[in-house]
């Protein structure tokens, strides 16, 4: 099967071609947005959407959205000055989810082989019960990373 490419591919379809259209309308419009606001704010926008002549802008926060309302008029002027069939600003709360990086809360810890005996002696010291078993087995684990 012969490699096509992406583009090519948004291009066959009438509905993807739209669709296609509508993603780099928004992507425009996110790039002429982040160029209108001060550079700290960049990272807390997003364009949502472009309904009825009506601009959804998301912020992070409730801060950025307030700075966000306050630059609507200039950022309003700075579009229609660009060309953008934009009549109104509307700016959003939505929080995102924090993004979290490769190794950082995921990456699991090797105990060390003090560590390590100081657990098999607890478990050798408890009676026979659930935490036992879990102890043991924690135990065993960490043996088999060691060597």
């Amino acid at each position: 099967m012969p490699a096509h490419k992406i583009g090519d591919l948004l291009l066959q379809s009438g509905e993807l071609r739209a669709l296609s259209r509508r993603a780099q309308h928004l992507a425009e419009l996110q790039r002429a947005v982040l160029d209108a606001i001060p550079r700290p704010l960049t990272s807390a926008t997003r364009v949502k959407s472009l309904r009825s002549g009506t601009l959804y802008v998301a912020a992070d926060n409730s801060a950025a959205a307030a700075k966000l309302r306050q630059l609507a008029p200039r950022l309003l002027e700075h579009l229609q000055t660009h060309e953008f069939q934009v009549t109104g600003i509307r700016i959003e709360v939505q929080v995102s989810m924090p993004q979290i990086g490769p190794g950082k809360s995921s990456r699991k810890r090797a105990l060390n082989t003090r560590a390590i005996a100081d657990f098999e002696r607890l478990a050798h010291a408890l009676k026979d019960s659930p935490l036992k078993h879990a102890v043991t087995r924690l135990v065993q684990r960490h043996k088999r990373s060691v060597k």
